[in-house]
């Protein structure tokens, strides 16, 4: 895609911070980042989201993601880690190519989940069959 900014980063037209470069992943430091540290892992090939990417591509991506967040919390003295992958818009997805980030987190960082909703008496099971229902 010619406008995606993570494309443009893949063929080399952006500077980056590179972390790790294979024939299929790259990661980098975020220009934006949480923390210093937090760093982003694409597929070069570009899908928008987590239901595009080809199964084998994305198995590809979240063992370097693994390992880059040890290399992470370890680099940067991090007290935990969040790892975040967020699809469409609606869903807070930014940059529409599929891309997973590392944060490392520090105790009293001041961030915070998301809010915590709850279920009526008997809406889990209703949910949860409409759920089971679409798997594939």
């Amino acid at each position: 895609m010619s406008d995606c900014i993570f494309c443009k980063i893949v063929k080399g037209e952006l500077p980056l911070a590179k972390l790790y470069e294979d024939d299929d992943i790259l990661a980098f430091l975020d220009i934006g980042p949480i923390h210093k540290g937090h760093a982003l892992v694409i597929p070069k090939e570009h899908h928008e989201t987590i239901l595009d990417i080809p199964d084998d591509l994305l198995k590809k991506q979240i063992v370097i993601v693994k390992k880059l967040t040890k290399a992470i919390k370890t680099a940067v003295k991090a007290d935990g880690i969040t790892i975040g992958q967020s699809n469409y818009k609606h869903g807070g997805q930014v940059v529409l190519h599929i891309h997973f980030h590392i944060m490392p987190r520090f105790k009293d960082d001041g961030l915070k989940l998301w809010p915590q909703g709850k279920y009526e008496d008997g809406e889990m099971d209703t949910y949860k069959k409409k759920i089971i229902e679409k798997l594939e």
